[in-house]
């Protein structure tokens, strides 16, 4: 199956609101402390985030960062539309507004389920360098619809699509400066990333800020999911979604991708999204650790200067997005 011709795409933009990062580092330093026994909150320069334990296809984050909503979960329920698919590298060279830039593209999303005919899960980090060169280390999680077992596997450079729905951070992914984030040993209910993106909500309210990047799940296990193979019958609840997905507690370490955002921006956006790979042949949806007193996170994030909304569904819901 072809993927859709970008140029036809509704692309909607907004401008974000950009603090610094000494300012967010301010802010996370004090609110994290309500949801981990020990937090570490630094402006640094980027690790070489081609090198383990990451292994990222570009070396940095900075450049243009730009945060890229592809679709949505009504794509997916109450019923699958398989003509969303959607190619990365057109996409994230419309969103910079220039086809001459290299770039990279890392995050959360649906994965090609032409290249294995099912369904999954897409982990998205792939580097682009004009005039056509693509460089993948993406991967896939896909359930087997016999014994519900999940394998992941390496995407191939010659595959640049996702489908139905992503979040994406786009940048020229230069060296430079970002946030780095540690925290160990967590005491409040909320996960790694909703806790820094309800710190950054209630400091910054109305005004949006997102954020892009990775984290590391370095000691522990994370609640994930694996998307089943399409459903036949209509997904209509929160219920019915929960039995359709496959939960796993999965080992540490664990390498996680994706984007948040404090507000919907009018546009209809999912707040937060990041999908795990690693080097031991697990990966999923991650939704939170589920061994607080051992585990320890690790994250670099940038601040996106803008937010670009790419075929926003016309009808839709807000069950499936956590």
């Amino acid at each position: 199956m072809a993927s859709l011709d970008t140029q036809s795409l509704l692309f909607e933009e907004k401008a974000l609101h950009t603090p610094s990062l000494g300012e967010i580092r301010d802010v996370l330093a004090t609110g994290l402390k309500s949801s981990f026994a020990t937090v570490n909150v630094e402006v640094v320069e980027c690790p070489d985030l081609t090198k383990a334990p990451f292994h990222l296809a570009g070396r940095g984050l900075n450049g243009s960062p730009t945060l890229v909503e592809i679709g949505g979960p009504p794509y997916l329920l109450p019923n699958v539309d398989r003509s969303k698919l959607y190619d990365l590298v057109s996409v994230s060279q419309r969103a910079l507004h220039d086809t001459k830039k290299e770039f990279i593209a890392i995050g959360a999303g649906a994965g090609p389920f032409p290249l294995v005919n099912s369904n999954c899960e897409g982990m998205f980090n792939l580097r682009y360098t004009p005039p056509g060169t693509v460089v993948s280390e993406s991967h896939l999680a896909v359930i087997s619809p016999t014994d519900r077992t999940v394998t992941v596997h390496k995407i191939p450079n010659t595959e640049t699509r996702c489908a139905l729905l992503g979040n994406i951070l786009v940048a020229e992914g230069k060296p430079g400066q970002v946030l780095k984030v540690s925290c160990k040993r967590r005491t409040g209910k909320k996960d790694f990333i909703a806790s820094i993106r309800t710190c950054l909500e209630g400091h910054y309210g109305e005004r949006t800020v997102g954020l892009g990047g990775v984290f590391l799940l370095q000691t522990g296990k994370a609640k994930q999911h694996v998307m089943s193979p399409f459903s036949e019958t209509p997904i209509n609840t929160e219920e019915e979604l929960n039995e359709w997905l496959n939960f796993y507690d999965m080992p540490a370490p664990l390498i996680n991708v994706g984007t948040l955002v404090t507000t919907e921006c009018d546009l209809d956006l999912r707040l937060q999204h990041f999908h795990s790979f690693s080097t031991h042949g697990h990966g999923g949806h991650y939704h939170i650790d589920t061994t607080p007193d051992i585990v320890e996170y690790e994250g670099y994030f940038i601040v996106g200067e803008r937010i670009v909304r790419v075929d926003k569904p016309v009808n839709t819901h807000k069950f499936g997005r956590d």
